[in-house]
């Protein structure tokens, strides 16, 4: 997912353009997902019979109780939600997701807005490619407001405290970058920072990725330390131990997310130097 929007922008400097994102979550999707819904979604796309009845008869008459110590609640229906440890979350999740982002693909070729939708789970943003910010602010907003009728039809919901909107650009005369203002459609002021950490990657505006190698290789020499402090001239780990606690718990740290900065031809001056510090 992530290397696929490190492509897009990288693909849009290419044809002189800046990309923006706009990402989301959607809030409680499990607990929320409706149990009379999902098997209508899996008959219309014409799945198995045998796989229509093992959906309905795992979601449909579900109960529950509550134990609280010694109290336990009687029993009631549950009509909506799921367990999100359960192997088949995931698997719910795009089959309950995918005609909503079917009838907003549709809907945005109806207005003929160029928008790329990427989704991990219930992690989901929007990709736009413009010459111009405003116009792919207003692509964006259109895309939102799509997007959040839809939700609310299925009876899903966003989460506005994980909103974020991000521009990538490598001008050097962007010094205000445009906000996304959605205060009319029922959602916050979204202002466009100049890091963005997203799934624990950390991009900038111009994708040199220096703060994300700072803040891994800061993070793996803190986790040297701690294992320094687990031996002492008497007593403790021996040599052996801590190399491979080093080797199994410190460099696997370091390296996260290196397919996104290292790669053939990229400068790698400043990211050997931090690197050598660990």
């Amino acid at each position: 997912m992530r290397v696929i929007l490190t492509y897009f922008i990288y693909t849009g400097w290419v044809k002189n353009t800046s990309t923006s994102t706009l990402a989301f979550d959607i809030a409680q999707f499990f607990p929320l997902l409706n149990h009379q819904i999902l098997p209508l979604i899996l008959n219309k796309a014409r799945f198995n019979s045998k796989i229509l009845s093992f959906f309905y008869n795992y979601l449909v008459d579900r109960k529950s109780t509550y134990l609280w110590n010694n109290f336990s609640s009687p029993s009631f229906n549950v009509d909506v939600g799921g367990s999100q440890v359960s192997a088949l979350s995931p698997l719910l999740f795009v089959l309950y997701l995918s005609p909503i982002l079917h009838i907003f693909e549709k809907q945005l070729k109806n207005l003929k807005i160029l928008i790329s939708i990427l989704s991990f789970i219930d992690n989901v943003f929007f990709v736009t490619q413009n010459k111009s910010l405003i116009v792919s602010n207003l692509h964006l907003l259109c895309s939102y407001h799509i997007i959040s009728s839809l939700l609310k039809q299925f009876r899903l919901i966003l989460k506005y405290r994980k909103m974020e909107v991000f521009h990538f650009s490598r001008s050097h005369r962007i010094f205000d970058l445009p906000s996304l203002d959605l205060i009319l459609l029922g959602g916050p002021i979204l202002l466009s920072k100049n890091t963005w950490q997203y799934l624990r990657f950390i991009f900038d505006r111009k994708l040199t990725f220096q703060q994300h190698i700072e803040f891994y290789t800061n993070k793996a020499i803190s986790t040297i330390k701690c294992i320094n402090m687990l031996r002492n001239s008497s007593r403790g780990l021996i040599p052996t131990q801590k190399w491979l606690l080093y080797r199994s718990c410190v460099l696997p740290i370091t390296p996260y997310g290196f397919q996104l900065w290292y790669y053939n031809k990229t400068p790698l001056l400043y990211s050997l130097k931090e690197l050598r510090k660990m």
